[in-house]
């Protein structure tokens, strides 16, 4: 099989995952693009985004159409990490890196991030659970909105930065905040968040010129029907094993990443 047609598979097989369980975009399809088809650090990213961006946006139609997004949730998110995805992407430019400095950065961000996100994924059902008996939330939940727009802001920074976290990193934070929220909501709200932010996040990307166009191209071949069968079919599958190798397949590409 060539080159695309691999990568088409890959970015069907993880546009899959994400709208099944509204995480592992970024966290499965950036380590991937480096150390297996390796391309240089800061192409995965800014590919990865301007894959996020198109097949987001027919994920976050499906599940629209399945009455799984929590608008008001969305639009506190974004206002956190929109300005905080331009920001760290204007930090970057105007830091003038070599292209080797640059790789190494974003090298060594992703697989932190990617540690990060293993720890949010095995966190998020317990803190759900945890969140919606604390008494000690009760009074911390009349500033949800502020919190809300907090965790936008260090999601927009961990997305510009390794295409990371929206997924992992909102959803735990979201079953904290809003323990009253279905999986099935969280992954649908999350995927509806990542859509404006991965826009803002991948035309900064084209502005550093860090987006291949035919990878782009192969992994919207296989991600735009990944994505629509995995939203649709979210509140069907039960996604506990699939969990259970999300996380084997993130530590893994983590370790390799950072060693």
């Amino acid at each position: 099989m060539s080159d695309f047609g691999l990568l088409a598979l890959a970015g069907f097989g993880v546009a899959l995952i994400v709208g099944l369980t509204g995480v592992g975009g970024g966290s499965i399809m950036t380590p991937l693009l480096i150390t297996v088809f390796g391309i240089p650090a800061p192409v995965a990213v800014g590919t990865d985004l301007a894959c996020a961006a198109v097949t987001k946006t027919a994920g976050a139609i499906a599940h629209r159409a399945a009455r799984n997004i929590a608008t008001r949730i969305v639009v506190l998110l974004a206002a956190g990490s929109v300005p905080a995805a331009i920001t760290t992407l204007l930090l970057i430019a105007s830091a003038k890196l070599s292209p080797q400095q640059l790789n190494h950065m974003i090298r060594e961000c992703v697989g932190v991030a990617l540690l990060v996100s293993i720890g949010m994924l095995l966190l998020r059902d317990p803190l759900r659970r945890w969140g919606a008996q604390s008494t000690h939330l009760h009074g911390i939940r009349r500033h949800r909105p502020a919190l809300t727009v907090l965790v936008g802001a260090t999601i927009g920074i961990a997305v510009a930065l390794t295409s990371l976290g929206a997924g992992a990193i909102g959803a735990a934070c979201l079953a904290l905040l809003y323990p009253e929220l279905e999986p099935s909501e969280i992954a649908g709200s999350d995927i509806a968040h990542a859509v404006p932010l991965t826009a803002v996040a991948t035309a900064g990307h084209a502005w550093l010129g860090t987006i291949d166009g035919g990878v782009l191209l192969a992994l919207l071949c296989g991600g735009l029907p990944g994505i629509v069968l995995g939203s649709l079919a979210s509140r069907r599958v039960p996604i506990r094993v699939l969990r259970v190798m999300l996380v084997t397949t993130l530590a893994l590409a983590g370790v390799k990443l950072l060693a």
